[in-house]
């Protein structure tokens, strides 16, 4: 870790790092709080990369440097809270298990992260790399050594023995070689995966209660973790103030991880009603990932994807829609997140668009991805709305996005904690 530390520190002579200012916004429409519609002509006052105020006309204060977003929409920073920022599903990614160290890992990761960011998201949540690379990077940025968006990572997802999250589909040599201390059987073993995920950096558990798409493996789509791992998993994370996060695809896997006391579930193809009240009776959150169904709906005749994947990606991807229609019309707690890493990183915001399509309207699907996803990666005090005391985590666009979500897909500003690091001037 240190050396790895070491590697990203030294970067920063390569990496155009932007500095935070103490400097007045003066903004056409600001979305302060998603959900409550624009202000308008306001001024956004930001010293030591926080809001200091909000106030009605565009003022001046002496001495204050001014960006003019009087002709812009102004939103919140965005959260993906479903990335792998560290990889990118390619034709060439499983020979890169063996070619890429873990220091190699991080500096992809890194270039990927500031591809996420000069797209709008200035926060996200990383449920899946290798915990030295992940780790590492989310430090490096949080120190301001690399840019890029805030990260809460999981690092490895906790999984059983052949389950999905653990490595499949090369020989037995090989799969001895890189099997990590988070795969775990029976329910003592489950509790040390957990500790010992904590132990080397985890900010939250990722677990993967059902088998998935992209691991190798012709071992289904439902429960894979028995009853008695699930409840020890959640007891050992809770005990140690982490939340817990389920890659769940079918539906016993999906009840059975609400059942447990997750706190939330990624994916939820096939969740049903009684799903739903699960859902609002535990009360957790789905992350539903949908631009992850869509693109792997894409792969079905791609060669270079293991056929138990393509098998599973025909089946998972044209459900995944539905399901977000379901659960919105249910009223479950959606946060917005796209499973970025297996669609192209800067591509988040196509999520959007989705979403809209089962049934959001344009300010929901933002809510979702600023006050809901702030709240659901515990950084609400912080992130997620435009207010004072928080974060000057802020975006732009030309053009309404309540009236054409997709014009999110294309910001023209990008600050994070006041640092500009993308501008159209």
């Amino acid at each position: 870790m240190k050396k790895l530390a070491a590697a990203l520190i030294g970067a920063v002579s390569l990496a155009a790092v932007a500095h935070a200012q103490d400097v007045v916004i003066q903004a056409g429409h600001v979305l302060a709080v998603p959900g409550e519609g624009y202000l308008t002509n306001q001024t956004i006052l930001v010293e030591d990369g926080r809001i200091v105020s909000i106030t009605p006309g565009f003022s001046k204060p002496e001495n204050y440097p001014v960006i003019d977003l009087k002709k812009a929409y102004v939103l919140p920073g965005l959260i993906d809270s479903h990335v792998h920022i560290t990889g990118e599903t390619s034709p060439s990614e499983r020979i890169e298990a063996f070619e890429d160290s873990q220091v190699d890992v991080a500096f992809k990761g890194a270039a990927f992260a500031l591809t996420t960011l000069k797209a709008g998201f200035t926060t996200v949540q990383d449920v899946g790399g290798p915990n030295d690379s992940v780790f590492g990077l989310r430090d490096a940025i949080a120190r301001g050594a690399v840019p890029g968006p805030r990260i809460r990572a999981s690092g490895q997802a906790v999984s059983i023995t052949g389950g999905h999250g653990d490595i499949n589909g090369y020989s037995a040599e090989v799969m001895a070689a890189l099997t990590g201390s988070s795969i775990c059987n029976g329910a003592d073993d489950c509790r040390r995966a957990v500790r010992q995920q904590i132990k080397e950096g985890a900010d939250l558990i990722k677990i993967t209660a059902t088998g998935g798409v992209l691991s190798n493996t012709s071992a289904g789509l439902e429960q894979q973790f028995s009853d008695d791992e699930l409840a020890a998993i959640v007891e050992a994370a809770h005990a140690m103030g982490r939340q817990v996060t389920a890659h769940a695809h079918g539906k016993g896997g999906v009840d059975a991880a609400l059942r447990a006391g997750v706190d939330s579930i990624e994916h939820g193809t096939y969740l049903d009603e009684e799903s739903i009240s699960l859902f609002k009776e535990k009360g957790a959150t789905l992350v539903p990932t949908v631009l992850a169904g869509a693109t792997v709906t894409g792969w079905t005749n791609q060669p270079w994807l293991p056929a138990p994947s393509r098998a599973k990606a025909a089946i998972v991807g044209p459900l995944m829609l539905d399901m977000l229609r379901r659960a919105h019309e249910g009223g479950v707690n959606i946060a917005f997140g796209t499973d970025t890493g297996v669609s192209r990183h800067g591509d988040n915001a196509k999520e959007f668009a989705l979403m809209v399509e089962a049934g959001f309207t344009p300010e929901e699907a933002i809510r979702a991805a600023t006050v809901v996803a702030a709240e659901h990666v515990e950084m609400a005090k912080d992130i997620g709305t435009l207010e004072k005391g928080k974060f000057a985590d802020l975006i732009a666009v030309t053009k309404d996005p309540m009236k054409n979500i997709k014009e999110l897909e294309s910001v023209d500003f990008v600050m994070k904690g006041g640092e500009v690091f993308k501008s159209a001037e």
